[in-house]
C-alpha cells in the first residue's frame, strides 16, 4: 500500500525547508525583508518556518509501518542502524562544509537536520519493531511529560530558568556545557536547536507519526485522523500557556501542535487523494507533481539544496529581486529569486522521477 498523500505533504515540508532556508538567506546575504512568516520565531511562539521540521519527522514515523514489516530478522535492525548512521554522517558533512572549505571558518557543529533525522528514525523504527502501539504511544506520553520538569530544572552553569526566555533552561545549558564551541546558537545563552535533550521530544513526535501510519494501513478514515490533529492541537495549545511553544528546545507543547497541524493536513490529503472511486488510487498528476518530485527523493532534494544554497544570493538570481522591490516591496520581491532557485532544484529532482531514480541512503 502506498499513501500518495504522504508523498505530496512529504514534499510540500521539502519544498517548505528549501523556501525557509533560502528566505533566511536573502534576508542575511540580500538584506532583504522577507515576510515575517519565512524566518523561525526567536523563542517562543509559531511561523510558518518552525512547522517544517517538524512536519517532515511526522511523516518520518508515519512511513515507518508502510515501510518495515513487525515480523522480520535481526538483520533489519542492523539496516535501520546502518541508514541512521548514514544520514548521521550526511548531516555531519552538510553542517560542516564552511569548515572543510576553511578550517578558519569557525567551529564544526555536532548536531543539525539530518543528525537528527536519523537518530529519531533509528530510535521510532527499532521501537516500532520492539513494542505495540500502546506502549509505543505511552513511551511517546513519558517522553512529552517528563520533559517538562527536566527543562524547567536549574541550569548547569548557573543563573535563573526562565522557559520563556532564549537559553534560559536546563535544556540549554546541557548543550553549552557538553558542546562548547560547537553549538550553533554562540554566547552565555547559547544552545543547538537539534541538540542533545531535544531528540527525546523528537522521538516522541515520530512514535506519534508512527501511530499514526499504523492506523492509516489499517483503514482508518480521514474523519479518525483528523479528530486525533483537532485533539492534539487543543491539547498542545492549551499546554502551551504553561509550557511555551518553542522549536528550539523542541518543547512538548511544540510537538503535539505541529503533529496536530500535520494530521489535519493528511487528513484533508488521504480524502482527497487516497481514496479513489475504484479503490485503486493512481499517482497525482498536475499540481500535485511538484510535490511528489520532492516527496519521493526528499533526501536527495535537501542534500542537493545544502550543496547549492548560496545560489540564491548570487546576482543572477538577485536581478528581479532588485529590479522589482521598489514597485512591490522587499516581502514580495523576495520571493523572486527564491522561486527561481526552487526551480532550478524542480528541474533536477523532475529528472530524477522521469528516469525512476529514487535515491536512497
Amino acid at each position: 500500500m502506498r499513501l500518495f498523500s504522504l508523498d505530496i505533504l512529504r514534499g510540500a515540508t521539502v519544498i517548505g525547508m528549501i523556501v525557509v532556508n533560502s528566505a533566511a538567506a536573502v534576508h542575511y546575504g540580500a538584506h532583504a525583508a522577507v515576510a515575517p512568516l519565512l524566518l523561525h520565531a526567536n523563542w517562543d511562539g509559531l511561523t510558518l518556518a518552525d512547522l517544517v521540521f517538524p512536519g517532515f519527522l511526522t511523516m518520518v514515523g508515519v512511513a515507518i509501518p508502510f515501510s518495515l514489516r513487525r515480523e522480520v530478522s535481526a538483520g533489519a535492525r542492523g539496516r535501520i542502524l546502518a541508514r541512521a548512521a548514514r544520514l548521521v554522517l550526511l548531516g555531519f558533512l552538510l553542517s560542516n562544509l564552511h569548515v572543510f572549505a576553511q578550517f578558519a571558518a569557525g567551529p564544526w557543529r555536532l548536531f543539525g537536520v539530518l543528525q537528527r533525522i536519523g537518530l529519531v528514525y533509528a530510535a521510532a523504527a527499532l521501537l516500532y519493531l520492539a513494542a505495540g502501539p500502546r506502549a509505543r504511544l505511552a513511551l511517546a506520553a513519558v517522553l512529552l511529560l517528563g520533559y517538562w520538569p527536566l527543562a524547567a530544572l536549574p541550569p548547569l552553569d548557573g543563573g535563573t530558568t526562565d522557559l520563556w526566555v532564549r537559553g534560559d533552561n536546563f535544556i540549554a545549558s546541557v548543550d553549552r556545557l557538553l558542546l562548547g564551541a560547537h553549538r550553533y546558537v554562540a554566547g552565555p545563552q547559547g544552545y543547538d536547536p537539534e541538540g542533545l535533550l531535544g531528540t527525546l521530544p523528537a522521538i516522541a513526535q515520530a512514535l506519534i507519526g508512527v501511530a499514526i501510519g499504523e492506523r492509516l494501513r489499517r483503514g482508518a478514515g480521514a474523519r479518525d485522523l483528523a479528530v486525533a490533529g483537532a485533539a492534539m492541537l487543543a491539547v498542545g495549545a492549551g499546554w502551551g500557556r504553561l509550557f511555551p511553544i518553542v522549536k528550539d528546545i523542541w518543547s512538548s507543547p511544540f510537538v503535539l501542535v505541529t503533529s496536530g497541524l500535520v494530521a489535519l493536513a493528511l487528513a484533508l490529503l488521504h480524502a482527497a487523494v487516497d481514496r479513489a472511486a475504484d479503490g485503486a488510487p493512481a499517482p497525482p498528476r498536475g499540481a500535485a507533481t511538484p510535490f511528489t518530485d520532492f516527496g519521493t527523493n526528499a533526501i536527495a532534494a535537501y542534500t542537493l539544496h545544502q550543496l547549492t544554497a548560496p545560489v540564491v544570493t548570487w546576482d543572477l538570481l538577485l536581478v528581479p529581486f532588485r529590479a522589482t522591490r521598489a514597485a512591490f516591496g522587499d516581502p514580495l520581491a523576495a520571493l523572486l529569486p527564491i522561486a527561481l532557485y526552487l526551480l532550478l532544484l524542480w528541474y533536477a529532482m523532475a529528472w530524477l522521477r522521469r528516469r525512476d531514480w529514487v535515491v536512497r541512503i
